[in-house]
């Protein structure tokens, strides 16, 4: 077996680096309750940065990626047995640039292309009931919220499963996730509590079976509101589990991660609004520890 081919069978910890970005987002307002028949377009551009760590079994280091990804999303406020609820579609691209070394020799691997299909369904449980924009204008906000949501991400992005690092991870996520969201005047406490559930990719590098343990999530998130779309929010969560499994061979990579962030909101006219966002690994064992940046566009019609 030739150098070139080892090293592609050794960056096997390489093909978590979008998964990981993508599960250990920080989201604040997510549950935010909006007018029924409320449709939101969302353009956004995220930009990581920073060391990526392997399977300590491998015998991979200096591992470092720059993943940039631009996504199309589109939500739309609906009433669901008289409650408040939202469903999101999201089509994210991306582009990735990620290096290593495997035994001294430099190993590169460049991706570009579409990722998987996200799609989100979520619901007030407690508090605002589903009101259209006119009665919404005029009665008092909730200072009580609880939700729940679950998110769903489908094998449509770009996958060859005769390589090791793939865009798409042809397998399916759910995560189901409940929230409590607490007002006070121009602030408001968020606490996010769910768990990534995934399927099997059954034809993993040239016909592997590669699965992946539940990761169990937490996130809070305290908003201070200066004015109607002008906010600014601090952020953390904590990421445990995940663990990989080829073949029924347990990877070394358990995870047990928190990031923290911040990000900002302001208005440019009555219905769309511009977001910044920024995080970095607070505390890392495997898949956490970089830099990310993010700015996004919003309209609402």
């Amino acid at each position: 077996m030739n150098v070139g081919r080892l090293m592609s069978l050794t960056l096997l910890g390489l093909v978590a680096v979008v998964p990981h970005l993508a599960a250990q987002e920080l989201e604040p307002g997510a549950y935010t309750v909006s007018p029924v028949g409320i449709n939101v377009l969302n353009l956004s551009y995220v930009f990581n940065t920073g060391d990526v760590t392997f399977d300590p079994s491998l015998p991979v280091e200096d591992g470092s990626a720059q993943v940039h990804t631009g996504s199309f999303a589109y939500a739309r406020s609906v009433n669901l047995a008289g409650r408040s609820a939202t469903a999101l579609v999201a089509f994210p691209l991306v582009g990735g640039h990620v290096t290593g070394k495997y035994l001294g020799q430099p190993a590169v691997v460049d991706r570009t292309g579409f990722g998987d299909m996200r799609i989100k369904i979520g619901m007030n449980l407690y508090g605002e009931p589903a009101r259209r924009p006119a009665e919404f204008v005029k009665t008092q906000r909730s200072k009580l919220n609880i939700g729940a949501s679950v998110m769903m991400v489908l094998p449509t992005g770009q996958y060859d499963p005769n390589r090791i690092i793939n865009l798409g991870l042809n397998r399916a996520a759910f995560k189901p996730e409940a929230a409590i969201i607490r007002n006070y005047e121009r602030w408001m406490f968020e606490i996010y509590g769910g768990a990534w559930l995934f399927t099997s990719n059954d034809d993993f590098a040239g016909g592997h079976v590669r699965s992946q343990d539940p990761l169990l999530s937490v996130q809070f998130s305290l908003r201070r509101t200066f004015r109607t779309g002008l906010w600014i929010s601090g952020n953390a969560n904590f990421y445990r589990g995940g663990r990989t499994h080829v073949d029924d061979l347990a990877k070394q990579d358990f995870q047990s991660n928190s990031r923290v962030g911040t990000t900002v909101s302001m208005p440019l006219a009555r219905r769309n609004s511009f977001r910044f966002a920024v995080s970095k690994g607070a505390y890392t064992t495997i898949g956490a520890d970089f830099l990310g940046v993010s700015v996004s566009f919003q309209q609402a019609f």
